[in-house]
């Protein structure tokens, strides 16, 4: 299943998310155009968790400050379908998001989530020696916002199974609650087999970004309450 766009009409444009979307495509660009191969660059960005705590054990060229790659890591990518993939889940439910969040409380939970679920998953896999890259983290962040704001919202979504292709309008809660299934089980499934940690893809870092964001919408919508009541 494919999330083309939900029923909801936009009050006003997306900037945070079209922002967040253009710093990806330019990260993505910078990384092809660099000197090498694109998985050269993914070790200079992305967050390698036994470099965190052994921060003088891995010698690569041009790595930047270890601290600064909880942030590149985020907007780097292994390929064009990962992009691709990431950058359309964020143009369909970030937008949603950023409109109720609005723009700079938004830009703070994505990149707050981003950086949680990468830390989560460090302290999971602290001797794991491949890269962590994507926005995979802090888009499920905003996933696990949206099943929390917008249960009932239609997301169109392009389905299909061998021949049958539709396109469906498909409950928010539906769609986001199998996303998170599918999550839960690789994740079970590769902890079990001890692979998690070494290469392939982040199953526990989607899983801590949801939570994250969970956590973290109730913690704004429990603000917004407060403030309301202040005001009234």
């Amino acid at each position: 299943m494919f999330p083309l766009y939900s029923d909801n009409t936009l009050t006003r444009f997306p900037f945070a998310t079209t922002l967040l979307i253009l710093t990806n495509i330019a990260m993505y660009v910078h990384q092809v155009a660099m000197p090498g191969s694109l998985a050269q660059s993914v070790w200079i960005y992305g967050v390698i968790p036994y470099d965190v705590f052994h921060p003088s054990a891995l010698n690569v060229d041009g790595r930047i400050f270890l601290p600064l790659t909880f942030i590149s890591g985020m907007f780097s990518h292994g390929g064009l379908f990962h992009l691709l993939s990431n950058m359309l889940y964020l143009w369909v439910f970030g937008r949603d998001i950023e409109e109720d969040f609005g723009f700079f409380r938004f830009l703070g939970f994505y990149l707050g989530i981003g950086i949680i679920s990468s830390l989560v998953f460090v302290l999971a896999f602290p001797s794991a020696n491949i890269p962590l890259v994507g926005a995979s983290g802090a888009i499920s962040g905003i996933l696990g916002g949206y099943f929390l704001r917008f249960p009932g919202r239609k997301i169109h979504t392009l389905f299909f199974l061998i021949i049958y292709i539709r396109i469906l309008p498909i409950p928010a809660f539906v769609m986001l609650g199998y996303w998170f299934a599918i999550q839960f089980f690789s994740c079970v499934v590769n902890c079990t087999a001890g692979a998690a940690g070494n290469g392939g893809v982040a199953w526990l870092a989607h899983l801590a970004g949801f939570v994250a964001g969970l956590v973290w919408t109730i913690l704004i919508l429990r603000k917004r309450y407060y403030e309301r009541r202040r005001f009234a």
